[in-house]
């Protein structure tokens, strides 16, 4: 192998019989300049100095094993008139199997070549000393009781220049070499093994001191920058909004970044997410990248950058992959194992804080959501209605009760079917309070208030920026109901564009907020109500056909108060109390005129209407005795049938009484179609436009 030569012939002052005549002298000399160096650059250019002038040689080096490269790496020990000579072999890289050094090291015995014309053995390493004038040359281990170093040998421009004599003081400059060598390593070893505690432990700090990605980011880059010499680095990611992996550039040289910042990794087989996908740090060479590029954006942009090496580091935290971490060199110089250790342990912080970064961002969100759901729910609480209020005796109150009850407890859609202030919120409140959703969210919206441009983000939420004045994210309603119930009261106002979002809520429970892509999961019981004849909306291409059918799975139709005339005197008493007790008054009784009064008017606003009536005859009694303002029940007052205003009413309930009559007998020559003079078909065409269904 090529020793780290130097000529002595240049350097010796005295002559060389001056420089041996007391090797004890000489010895000593050569202790006491190694003991003042504690950096190799520094013990190389001392031992320049002083073995030209105690040793007869004409050329020095020392050759030190390199393990994570198995070669033997040259370093010359010259002065600046041999550098001519000499600069060739220093740092020369030699395989061990071409090597004297190498051998020496190997079995830990000297070796002494007389003449490198008959040397045949050691191809690589005797032509570079035969290339700088070495005839002969002896190799010594360089040993100590902690560890085997390499070699130093001594070469002369002369054939057989070295006896018996020479070679047992030279291994014995060899062995005060070894002692030097091996201090001067452990003294670089504590040094090097300071420096990556001082960077772990910047790294600690900025994980404590900076929970926001944004801050933590430049801080990470601050401390790669010190300690691992690159010229990019970055980190992936999942994005939270996309469920992919997005790239996050740390660091990089001349104002290039050396890869697209936010990128979506879009290939499994980039370098990174095999490194993700393994678990273990991926290495790759110039030539790695090549071959990876066919199927990897993200290798084919590293080479257009110059990239030639690239580590790339797993985030790990409880097993779980967060992503990794990515260093990339514009040099051939690969990273070595050591390199690759304190990556890894820096990744180990980096995951850490990464996953608290996340974990409070979540918990942000959680906190938003919860401050909405809290906000919402105490509206809910301040309601004027709940399920003990709903009020009646009639057959008719009693049979929708009995589907609630039937259907309350599975999570399938209903769709409640009644006029104007008939008690449909009542109703789709009885069936979230009966169900196994109880103890979740019950969430309201009423379709027609809300302007059309607002109602998508009013039901699916929007992003920061999805438009003009979205300031903020906002969680949508259904997000709000997640795990409990959703009323949407007149569904039938929802516009076509949009009804084919609430269908696909309604078939797969998902949906995407305004101006994002991330798909949101939600677990939502749907509860419907309308006013309006879906049926013939569908009909007249107002209404999708396929949303009617799923949102009409269990149709419950609350009869209008006219419907339910026995209720009226109940409601009368539960509304009179409600109210006295709230002005502190004290009623006592409904004159009875008045109650019948209150029973033939036709309440087109149901028992909403009632409600208000009531509460104004509270508040013009001055006695004991409700005073009714029977005048404003002179409006569309119906006969004592019941018959309805409209046309359509009117069809309504000519049908129902029918179908009363017949015991809900649709077909044969008793029932309910032979009656009405029309066929089966006709009549039940006639109940679904209606929205006429048999009582459970």
């Amino acid at each position: 192998m090529a020793p780290y030569t130097m000529p002595m012939h240049e350097t010796i002052s005295g002559g060389l019989e001056s420089a041996v005549t007391d090797h004890g002298a000489a010895l000593l000399q050569v202790a006491e300049e190694i003991a003042a160096h504690h950096d190799l650059p520094s013990l190389f250019q001392g031992l320049a100095q002083c073995l030209p002038v105690v040793a007869p040689f004409d050329f020095v080096g020392l050759v030190l094993h390199d393990a994570a490269k198995q070669v033997m790496k040259v370093h010359v020990l010259e002065t600046a008139e041999a550098r001519r000579v000499t600069r060739r072999l220093d740092g020369l890289e030699i395989p061990m199997k071409d090597s004297a050094s190498a051998w020496v090291w190997e079995h830990q015995q000297p070796i002494l070549i007389p003449s490198l014309a008959e040397e045949t053995r050691f191809h690589v390493g005797m032509d570079a000393l035969r290339g700088i004038g070495v005839q002969s040359v002896c190799f010594f281990p360089l040993t100590t009781a902690m560890r085997r170093l390499g070699a130093i040998g001594f070469g002369s421009v002369k054939p057989f220049a070295f006896d018996e004599g020479s070679v047992t003081f030279l291994h014995q400059v060899a062995t005060l070499v070894a002692v030097a060598v091996d201090n001067v390593l452990h003294h670089q070893d504590l040094a090097h093994d300071r420096d990556r505690l001082r960077l772990l432990l910047e790294v600690n700090n900025a994980v404590v001191s900076h929970l926001d990605l944004d801050q933590l980011f430049p801080a990470v880059s601050a401390c790669l920058r010190r300690v691992i010499q690159h010229d990019g680095s970055s980190l992936l990611l999942c994005d939270e909004a996309t469920g992919r992996w997005r790239i996050h550039v740390l660091d990089f040289d001349r104002n290039e970044s050396f890869i697209e910042e936010g990128r979506i990794e879009e290939s499994t087989q980039s370098p990174s997410c095999l490194a993700i996908t393994t678990g273990k740090a991926a290495l790759f060479g110039e030539r790695d990248l090549l071959v990876m590029s066919g199927t990897s954006p993200c290798a084919q942009d590293l080479l257009d950058r110059g990239i030639k090496s690239f580590c790339s580091v797993p985030l790990l935290s409880r097993n779980r992959a967060l992503g990794a971490l990515n260093v990339g060199r514009r040099r051939d110089a690969g990273f070595d194992p050591d390199d690759v250790q304190l990556l890894g342990q820096v990744a180990q912080q980096i995951a850490i804080a990464v996953e608290y970064a996340l974990a409070i961002r979540e918990i942000a969100v959680l906190k938003d959501t919860l401050t909405k759901e809290k906000v919402y729910l105490e509206e809910e609480i301040q309601t004027a209605y709940n399920f003990e209020e709903i009020v009646g005796e009639s057959r008719a109150l009693k049979q929708v009760l009995k589907q609630v009850q039937t259907v309350a407890a599975t999570d399938s859609t209903v769709l409640i079917l009644g006029e104007t202030g008939s008690g449909k919120e009542l109703i789709a409140r009885a069936l979230h309070n009966l169900s196994d959703r109880r103890e979740r969210t019950f969430v309201k919206l009423n379709c027609a208030a809300i302007p059309t441009g607002l109602l998508e983000s009013e039901l699916f939420g929007h992003e920061k920026g999805a438009f003009t004045g979205a300031i903020a994210t906002k969680i949508g309603r259904f997000e709000l109901a997640d795990r409990g119930t959703i009323f949407l009261d007149e569904v039938g106002e929802i516009p076509l564009e949009l009804q084919v979002k609430l269908l696909r809520v309604l078939q797969e429970q998902e949906f995407e907020r305004l101006g994002s892509t991330r798909t949101m999961r939600v677990n939502v019981r749907v509860i419907a109500a309308t006013n309006r004849d879906l049926g013939q909306m569908v009909d007249e291409q107002k209404f999708r056909s396929d949303l009617y059918y799923r949102l009409k799975v269990f149709p419950v139709t609350v009869p209008p108060l006219r419907e339910r005339v026995e209720d009226i005197p109940v409601l009368v008493r539960h509304f009179v109390q409600k109210f006295a007790s709230r002005m502190k008054k004290r009623l006592e009784s409904v004159p009875t005129d008045a109650m019948r009064a209150l029973q033939a008017y036709g309440w087109p606003g149901n028992v909403r209407e009632l409600e208000n009536f009531i509460e104004r005859a509270v508040i013009l009694s001055s006695g004991s005795e409700l005073f009714v303002p029977a005048a404003e029940l002179k409006r569309p007052v119906l006969p004592p049938n019941g018959s309805a205003t409209t046309l359509e009413e009117a069809e309504r309930d000519h049908i129902l009484k029918a179908l009363r009559e017949t015991n809900w007998v649709v077909g044969g020559s008793s029932g309910a179609a032979a009656r009405l003079g029309m066929k089966r078909t006709t009549l039940q065409s006639k109940m679904q436009k209606l929205g006429i269904a048999r009582p459970v």
